[in-house]
């Protein structure tokens, strides 16, 4: 049976950063770069308003599996 492939979209109005759920290789490189934002043990697990935009992208664009990714709200 196939592991379910959640996606799950977190605004703050500037950026949304999107989770995949079957690309998630637990890093950690998202908790470890932004623990304010990412809460792995929380519900939601992505608190998006943590933190700047420009530091959630950074943080974004450091994860190994792509399973975090970004737009920029218009």
């Amino acid at each position: 049976m196939e592991a379910k492939n959640t996606q799950k979209e977190y605004t703050n109005g500037a950026v949304t950063v999107v989770w995949e759920s079957g690309k998630c290789i637990h890093s950690g490189n998202c908790v470890r770069n932004n623990p304010d934002v990412f809460q792995p043990k929380e519900k939601p697990w992505i608190k998006i308003d943590a933190s700047s935009s420009d530091k959630i992208i950074e943080t974004v664009n450091k994860c190994p599996s792509g399973a975090l990714t970004f737009y920029r709200n218009k």
